[in-house]
Formats: C-alpha cells, sequence, structure tokens
C-alpha cells in the first residue's frame, strides 16, 4: 500500500503522544509514503518533499505574492483541519479495535460488521485500509499484553485523554456515536463491549447519559426516544422540548464540518435519528 486514501500519515496535534506512537507503529508498517496535496511525505511523519510551488517551495516568498500571506494561512488551516480528520479517523479505529476485542476475542462476524460499517460510512477505499490498520492494531495489542498486561488498556486510556485536548466536545461525540454505530453492527452489543464503550466515554470526558443516546439512535420505543433525547419518561413537555434544543446544538453536523464530508454525513444521518426520537415523543404526547 504505497499512499494513504482516506487516513494519511499527517495526524496534526495527535502526532505525538499515545495516538501518535501507535501511529508510527501502524501506519509506518503500511505506507510507504503519504500523498499530500502539495507533495509528499518522506515515510510516516517525515519531513514534507514540496514539488516546487507554494509557501515551502525553494523559490523566494513574500507574503504579497498571494495577498499578503493569505495563501500561506489557507494553507495552514488545510494542513491543520487535514491533521484534525486524520487524527480522528486513526483514533476511531484505535478505540474500535479496544471495543471489538473486549471479551479477549475477536470473531468472523464483528470484522464483518466493521467492513460493512466503514463502506456504509466512509466509502470502499476505508474497508481496505481501515482493515489493514485495525489488524496491525490487534497485532500490536496483543504485543503488548504479553509483555504486560494491561499496558494497552492504559494506552488506551491515555489516547482518550489526548483527545480530550484536543477535540471539540461535537468532535468527541461524535467519535462516540461511530463506535457505539460500530458496536452494534452486528446486531448484538457483548456486556464486554458495553463496559469498553463505557469506559472510552468517562476518559474522552463524556457522560453515561450521551453513551446512552447514542446506542438508542434508530430508536422504535418510547422508552429508547427519551434515551437519545438524554431525559426521563417524566420530564414535562417544556423539558421535552429544551432537550431536542439542546440535542441539536449538540450534534449540528455543522461543529464536524472540518473532519470532512463523511464524517458531516454520518452526522446527518445522527441527526435524523434524532429527530424521529423527537417525532416519536411529541406524537405521543400530543405536542
Amino acid at each position: 500500500m504505497a499512499k494513504a486514501k482516506w487516513i494519511g500519515g499527517f495526524l496534526g496535534l495527535l502526532s505525538g503522544g499515545p495516538i501518535g506512537a501507535l501511529a508510527g507503529f501502524v501506519l509506518g508498517a503500511l505506507f510507504d509514503a503519504v500523498a499530500d496535496d502539495n507533495g509528499f511525505v518522506d515515510g510516516v511523519f517525515g519531513r514534507e518533499i514540496n514539488d516546487g510551488n507554494g509557501p515551502n517551495s525553494g523559490g523566494t516568498y513574500t507574503g504579497s505574492e498571494y495577498g499578503d500571506g493569505s495563501y500561506q494561512q489557507g494553507y495552514s488551516q488545510r494542513r491543520m483541519d487535514e491533521g484534525t480528520r486524520n487524527g480522528f479517523l486513526f483514533s476511531l479505529l484505535t478505540l474500535a479495535s479496544y471495543i471489538i476485542r473486549a471479551d479477549g476475542k475477536i470473531m468472523h462476524s464483528e470484522m464483518e460488521a466493521m467492513r460493512s460499517f466503514l463502506r456504509l460510512n466512509f466509502g470502499e477505499t476505508a474497508v481496505e485500509e481501515g482493515n489493514a490498520i485495525m489488524l496491525k492494531l490487534f497485532e500490536k495489542q496483543k504485543q503488548m499484553e504479553a509483555q504486560r498486561p494491561g499496558s494497552y488498556q492504559q494506552t488506551i486510556i491515555d489516547a482518550c485523554h489526548q483527545l480530550r485536548s484536543v477535540l471539540t466536545n461535537s468532535q468527541r461525540l461524535q467519535l462516540l456515536s461511530l463506535l457505539a454505530m460500530l458496536a452494534k453492527a452486528d446486531g448484538h452489543v457483548a456486556s464486554e463491549e458495553i463496559a469498553a464503550l463505557r469506559e472510552v466515554t468517562q476518559h474522552l470526558g463524556l457522560s453515561e447519559a450521551e453513551l446512552n443516546s447514542m446506542l438508542n439512535l434508530g430508536a422504535t420505543t418510547l422508552k429508547d426516544a427519551y434515551a437519545v433525547l438524554e431525559i426521563s419518561e417524566t420530564a414535562t413537555d417544556d423539558e421535552v422540548r429544551a432537550a431536542y434544543k439542546r440535542m441539536v446544538v449538540k450534534h449540528h453536523p455543522d461543529r464536524v464540518a472540518s473532519l470532512g464530508e463523511d464524517v458531516r454525513k454520518a452526522a446527518e444521518v445522527k441527526m435524523r435519528e434524532i429527530n424521529e426520537a423527537k417525532e416519536l415523543i411529541y406524537k405521543a404526547r400530543g405536542m
């Protein structure tokens, strides 16, 4: 696999710490060189090799050449967004590897569900790359646990703390919703997976109610619908309306737009399911 097409090697603010260490092992083993909009990256976290254009070229550069530095500012923002997106996607697979293996085994049905999940949400390219990255993460997990039991779990906890310091609340909620969706993909969420999800939720700085909301998306019963809105069945009509407004603010797709169009579309699906839960409650109450 010569070039990354779904997850690039540049992880921005997540290039260091526990996530960067895992990425160095996994991506370094899979990708010889990573394609970039303006050149290539030598290795995974190496120097950028520029193609001779733009602010990092060998020629003389002054801000006025690109409208008083606007080109450079735009380039920096694109690189920042690229790093955040790549870090988000790699973190998704890292946390997913921990949750899938929470019961001590990797089922064929779980891997099939994972591939279907990637295909549905991120396209065919993500299936091949995501599968390869997950297998490397499982390998790394096995190595670490053989050397020192509990070390991979601690790495996941540290990774969650790293994500908490870098990602916005809405981005972390979107990450959690994708993890919950993946856990449900095979039609059954094992108790060990629930425990792992709770652990991840806690260390991401999110709440049990938010996890329950994500697990109950696609609600078909009133009880589930109330869980989606993070309220009890005894809530007043005004409390229901207020809860729905809070959900719209927290989960609006525009809040994760910088993570890419595929992540934004996944957020739109989540928002539709929140709306469906709201409509179920409103209909039952005659609101």
